[in-house]
Formats: C-alpha cells, sequence, structure tokens
C-alpha cells in the first residue's frame, strides 16, 4: 500500500517537471517531421526509378527502426534524468527526511519511485511509439508484423536504464547519475555496432564485444529484438544481414536473454535497495 502511494506521488511529481514537457515538445516534433518525411516516399523519384509503394513500404520499414531510436533515446534521457533526483534529489535536500521519520521501510519507499518511473517511462515509449505506428500506417500504409512485441521490448529497454538510472542515483549526484546512466546506454549501442562490424567481417573477437555488452546491460539487445519486431520480414532478404545495418535486426532475442534481462533488471534494483538502506539521511 505504501508502495502505491509512493508511486502515485512520484508519477505527480515527474509531471510536474520540466523534463516531461521537454519529452512532450520532442515527441510532437519527431511525429510531425517523419509524417513529413513518410509522406515524400511514395512517387520520389531516384536514380533507379520511382518508387513504387512496395518499395517505399520497404524503405519505411528500415526508416521505422531508425525513428523508433529516436524515440528510445528521448525514453533515456527522460528516464534517466527523472531517477536522479528522485531519488537522490530528494534525499540530499532532505525531503526524505519527513518520509523515512516515519515507521515506513526505504524498500517500500524504493519499490514506490521505482513503479511510477516505470509507470512514467513505459507509458512514454507505448503511446509515443503506438502514434509512430499509426503515423506510418496512415501515411505509407505499413504496418510492423509485431507490434505489440516491439513496443514490449522497447519499454522493458527503458526499465532497464532507470532501475540503472535508480541505482547510480542511491550513490552519486542526480546530475551525474542521469549523465552516466546515458553515456552507458550510448556506449553499449555503440559496442552492438561494433560487434556488428566485427560478425560482418568475420572477426569473433571484435563481435564478442557486441555480445558481451548486451550482457553486461541489455539495453541494447533488447533494442535490437525491437528492431526485429518492428522491421518487414523481407527486408533482411533484399537487403542482406548488412545492408540495412545497424537499423536491421536478424533475429529476435531468445527466451534466455529475455530471462537474463529480467534477472539483471531484480538484481541492480535489489542493489538500490541495499545501497539506499546504507546511505546516510
Amino acid at each position: 500500500m505504501i508502495a502505491l502511494t509512493v508511486a502515485g506521488l512520484t508519477l505527480r511529481e515527474a509531471a510536474r517537471r520540466k523534463v516531461v514537457w521537454a519529452l512532450l515538445a520532442l515527441t510532437v516534433v519527431l511525429l510531425a517531421l517523419s509524417g513529413w518525411g513518410f509522406s515524400k516516399l511514395i512517387g520520389l523519384d531516384t536514380e533507379l526509378g520511382t518508387l513504387t509503394s512496395g518499395e517505399a513500404r520497404l524503405v519505411a520499414s528500415m526508416l521505422l527502426n531508425l525513428i523508433m531510436f529516436g524515440f528510445s533515446l528521448i525514453a533515456a534521457i527522460g528516464t534517466a534524468f527523472l531517477a536522479g533526483p528522485t531519488l537522490s534529489g530528494e534525499v540530499e535536500s532532505g525531503q526524505s527526511l519527513a518520509m523515512l521519520a516515519r515507521p515506513v521501510r526505504r524498500s517500500s519507499v524504493l519499490l514506490g519511485k521505482w513503479l511510477g518511473l516505470l509507470t512514467f517511462g513505459c507509458g512514454y515509449v507505448v503511446l509515443a511509439g503506438l502514434a509512430q505506428l499509426l503515423v506510418v500506417r496512415g501515411v505509407v500504409g505499413y504496418w510492423p508484423p509485431s507490434p505489440a512485441a516491439g513496443l514490449a521490448l522497447l519499454a522493458a529497454e527503458t526499465v532497464a536504464l532507470l532501475t540503472l538510472a535508480l541505482l547510480l542515483s542511491s550513490v552519486i549526484s542526480p546530475m551525474a547519475s542521469g549523465i552516466v546512466a546515458v553515456g552507458l546506454f550510448g556506449a553499449t549501442w555503440v559496442a552492438g555496432v561494433v560487434g556488428g562490424i566485427g560478425g560482418a567481417l568475420g572477426n569473433e573477437g571484435v563481435e564478442r564485444v557486441g555480445s558481451v555488452s548486451r550482457v553486461l546491460l541489455p539495453t541494447d539487445g533488447l533494442w535490437r529484438g525491437a528492431m526485429n519486431a518492428f522491421q518487414d520480414p523481407s527486408a533482411l532478404m533484399q537487403m542482406g544481414p548488412e545492408g540495412g545495418f545497424p537499423f536491421l535486426s536478424d533475429a529476435a532475442p531468445t527466451p534466455v536473454y529475455l530471462a537474463w534481462a529480467a534477472v539483471w533488471i531484480a538484481v541492480v534494483l535489489g542493489l538500490t535497495a541495499l545501497s539506499f538502506q546504507r546511505r546516510d539521511i
């Protein structure tokens, strides 16, 4: 009960922050620009002739992954910079002292804040992603093969990052925790790209860089699973495994990897609870 109350308060506090309005503005701009861009695909003149509606849908499949990465980046930045002030900021300002002075467990407060941020982050990803899918459907006529799975994986990516940001905010300052979390998100994506290049070149050592990074921080692995759910199944056959790299994915995540991602989130949340329990307030 306490956790749910804290979750509700966290949602209210998040809605009042300027980060939310920045997220909304970026989302509206991205939706408008993508709608305009997709409308130019059909009938576009190229060196090979005019794009047909079928070819436009194929190109739209690849561009959709690119735009969805933009949404995942917006969600990553937003949740990371919301998580820091929500935990570490309240401790530094003394706001947590009023609540934790009562017979309230720190673990319940932490769980409530995590649930509030999870609801906010997942809600944003699902609503913004669904709006983008509807824009593409209305303009080009393309609908991905597994939209629900793709949105769920994007939401899971957001949960993994906000959980990491909460852990960081329990040991360092709010601003630093957001910067480090987003930096690790970007570094993992770059490592995944490097690993993909290594795989294309047949270099197992370089390819292992991407594999290890996806285990240490599962955001990139979940993102590549979302790409596979959004892309046209024929895209890989026509472009080849490396033709649309890094915005095509050759396989969906395995059940073992999804289980690892869930375990990773649980372990990091547990470490956050332990760190928060030991922190002086």
